[in-house]
């Protein structure tokens, strides 16, 4: 593979895809199937493996859930509005082909497992992968694109798996696992049990995304943010979408770019989860549901750990 330098993601010619949108009632059945469309960009990793990434418009949203939410804790609050600058986002989190592809490319700060993951195909997410991996990846895929790849603070996280909507899940008041994989042996709301396959599947499997036109973001596997873990709930929390490091207090989002790496030395040692896993209990699987772990968390411990990547239009960073 080599390492040239394409164009700068801000002059990258979008394309556009087409999908469908789905909404559930309160029992978990299909109320609602619109078709959609969104403007992408193709990355190519070399040997035929890509990485789409779509673009998430500017916008504004209620960041939290209400006391009223089946599921939700204090940590959650309180809600507080969020705007949010436009970015591109990882269509699927991070397949394992896309995790081979840039885990062969050069070494910049420590070393990957080629094969970290339990469940093994192209198109599955991967998994058993640690914060400082997942740093990695994207410090090596900013390195071989010439672009800006990171993880995605918990504001962005949030606001591009809600895509407009305000109810526990992108798809309504309740979730079905006709449309996400976690375990269906738990129900949520007014909802019905289902499958429990206690196994991810390959990314985009149910082929409905949100709005934004995102695919599994509730459940298959957790998702790394970039925020150290802050504290107790959101008191503080910044309003415009930035990384929530209270080590960082100026332009803390450009700050937390040009200083990737410095990151993975961070004192604090848990950070910031989102989007449950095929194993999880539908009410963690919510929009506004927040875990945190060990950033250093690798191996058996965490198999249903994995990420999906953001590029930020306009930035760059020497590594």
């Amino acid at each position: 593979m080599t390492d040239q330098q394409p164009e700068s993601n801000s002059e990258q010619q979008l394309l556009t895809f087409e999908f469908d949108v789905v909404t559930l009632d309160k029992t978990g059945k299909e109320s609602q199937r619109q078709r959609k469309s969104a403007e992408y960009f193709t990355e190519d990793l070399g040997n035929g493996v890509t990485l789409d990434m779509v673009k998430i418009p500017a916008g504004e949203f209620l960041m939290g859930s209400p006391e009223s939410e089946e599921g939700s804790w204090d940590y959650e609050r309180p809600q507080h509005r969020v705007k949010v600058d436009s970015f591109f986002m990882g269509k699927y989190p991070v397949t394992y082909a896309q995790w081979k592809a840039v885990a062969y490319l050069p070494k910049l700060h420590l070393d990957l497992d080629l094969d970290p993951s339990k469940f093994k195909g192209e198109n599955r997410p991967v998994e058993r992968v640690s914060w400082y991996d997942a740093v990695e990846f994207c410090a090596r895929l900013s390195k071989h694109t010439g672009k800006s790849y990171c993880l995605p603070s918990e504001a962005q996280w949030e606001y591009a798996c809600r895509a407009g909507t305000t109810t526990p899940f992108h798809f309504g008041e309740t979730i079905s696992t006709d449309v996400a994989n976690y375990n269906g042996n738990y129900t949520y709301g007014s909802g019905s049990k289902g499958v429990y396959r206690d196994e991810t599947t390959p990314v985009g499997s149910f082929q409905v995304a949100n709005n934004f036109g995102l695919f599994d973001m509730h459940g298959n596997v957790w998702e790394w943010c970039a925020d150290p873990s802050p504290g107790n709930d959101y008191e503080g929390a910044p309003a415009d979408g930035s990384v929530w490091d209270e080590d960082i207090n100026d332009n803390r989002y450009k700050n937390y770019i040009d200083n990737l790496v410095n990151l993975m030395e961070m004192e604090n040692d848990v950070v910031m989860l989102r989007g449950g896993s095929k194993n999880i209990s539908p009410d963690v699987c919510r929009s506004a549901d927040r875990n945190a772990e060990s950033h250093a968390s690798r191996g058996d411990t965490y198999i249903d750990v994995g990420f999906r990547v953001l590029c930020v239009p306009g930035l760059s960073f020497a590594l």
